[in-house]
C-alpha cells in the first residue's frame, strides 16, 4: 500500500468494460473491439484478473473489452482491474467500498508489475497529479481540458521489463520534474521533457513530437507505450499521417456499473 509511483496524467473516457457472471470455475477472456465493430479475442488468460478473483474469494467468468491498444501505455491493466473488481463486488454483493476496490486493484498491479500508479489515478477522473505512492496519497484532480484528446500508437513497451530494471528506473527517477505542473500547458511541457530525459522515448515518438511542436499542438508520450497523445482540435489532423488516430476525452469519474442483468 506504500509502493507506487508519483506523477501526473489524464484519466480518459475510453477504458475497459468488464462483464462478469457466476461460474463454477474461474475464467478470463480479453477482447478488443475495432472501429467497425469486429471483436477479436486477444487472450484467454490474465494473471492479474485471476488474482483479483482469488483475492476477493469469488469464482466467476470475466470478459473484458476495450477499443484502445493493449499494453501501449493507456493504463488498461488498471482499468481492467478496477472494472472487474467493481463488477464482482456488485455481482456477489461483497459490500466493498470504492476505496476497498482501489486498494485490492493497486496491490495486484504492484505484485504483477503491470503498473505502479494507474489505479490510484483512475479511482476518479480528471487531469491528475499524484503527490505520493499508493491510493491514499494526496491527489489533485483538475478538469481543465475541455477539448478532445487524440492519440497514435506504434506498439507496446513491456512494462514489467522497465519496472524490473534498476538501471532504467534510476534513469526514470532522475528525469522526474522538480516541481508539479502549474497548469495544463505546463503538464504537457513537463510530460514531453520527462519522455526525452528518461530515455523511454522512441524514434517514432520523436518524429510525432517534432510535428506537434511545429504545429503548436500540446503532446506527450503514452507511458509506458510507444505512442503519443495530443490535445486540441488541431491534434487529430497532425497525428493522421502517423497511423490510426484514437479520440477520447477527460473522464469525469472513476469506475462504475454500466449495465445490470443479474
Amino acid at each position: 500500500m506504500t509502493t507506487g509511483s508519483i506523477g501526473a496524467g489524464i484519466v480518459i473516457t475510453e477504458g475497459v468494460t468488464a462483464t462478469v457472471r457466476h461460474a463454477e470455475t474461474p475464467s478470463v477472456i480479453i477482447r478488443q473491439r475495432a472501429v467497425d465493430g469486429t471483436i477479436t479475442t486477444i487472450s484467454h488468460a490474465s494473471p492479474p484478473l485471476t488474482s483479483i478473483m482469488e483475492r476477493l474469494g469469488v469464482t466467476a467468468s470475466i470478459t473484458t473489452e476495450c477499443h484502445l491498444p493493449i499494453g501501449a501505455g493507456f493504463g488498461l491493466s488498471a482499468a481492467a482491474l478496477l472494472a472487474s473488481a467493481t463488477a464482482l463486488n456488485h455481482l456477489f454483493t461483497l459490500g466493498l467500498t470504492p476505496w476497498d476496490i482501489a486498494r485490492h486493484s493497486h496491490v495486484i498491479e504492484v505484485e504483477h508489475r503491470t503498473g505502479l500508479g494507474d489505479v490510484a489515478a483512475a479511482q476518479g477522473g480528471g487531469r491528475v497529479i499524484r503527490h505520493g505512492p499508493g491510493i491514499d496519497a494526496g491527489i489533485e484532480r483538475k478538469f481543465d481540458l475541455p477539448d478532445p484528446l487524440y492519440s497514435v500508437s506504434f506498439g507496446p513497451i513491456h512494462t514489467p521489463t522497465v519496472l524490473g530494471s534498476p538501471s532504467q528506473m534510476e534513469k526514470v527517477s532522475s528525469a522526474f520534474p522538480s516541481a508539479s505542473p502549474c497548469d495544463a500547458h505546463d503538464f504537457f511541457t513537463k510530460s514531453k521533457q520527462f519522455a526525452e530525459r528518461s530515455g523511454l522515448i522512441t524514434d517514432s515518438v520523436k518524429k510525432v513530437f517534432l510535428l506537434c511542436d511545429q504545429k503548436n499542438v500540446p503532446s506527450g508520450m503514452t507511458m509506458l507505450g510507444d505512442g503519443v497523445f495530443a490535445y486540441g482540435k488541431k491534434a487529430r489532423e497532425v497525428l493522421l499521417p502517423f497511423g490510426k488516430v484514437y479520440e477520447f476525452h477527460v473522464s469525469p469519474t472513476g469506475p462504475g456499473i454500466v449495465e445490470e442483468n443479474i
